[in-house]
């Protein structure tokens, strides 16, 4: 359930504020005449919070939320014999054949 305190509450029940957040692990909302002033959580809560925002933007940019282990399969790969390279035409001449709709 949303929780929704005048922001006055932050500073008159600071220990009950700070009770509820850390037992309800639930951010609280304060209001300040009637409107939505600022959110309080635990130290917790935000981390969780900030990492999941990191991962979705590792995700959003390179299609993988965890770049060490995509970093550390790159490298096996790297390491692989049987591992193919291209050349610098090879790829451009790929790159085009897919731009132009060739196979």
């Amino acid at each position: 359930m949303i929780n929704i305190r005048p922001v006055s509450d932050l500073r008159n029940k600071y220990t009950e504020i700070e009770e509820l957040v850390l037992r309800d692990e639930q951010p609280i909302y304060l209001t300040k005449n009637g409107y939505g002033s600022m959110v309080v959580m635990s130290i917790a809560q935000y981390s969780e919070l900030i990492e999941k925002i990191e991962d979705i933007a590792l995700e959003a940019r390179f299609g993988c939320d965890d770049i060490e282990k995509a970093l550390d399969e790159a490298e096996e790969e790297a390491i692989n014999s049987n591992t193919k390279y291209y050349s610098h035409e090879e790829m451009m001449k790929m790159a085009r054949e897919v731009i132009d709709g060739a196979k």
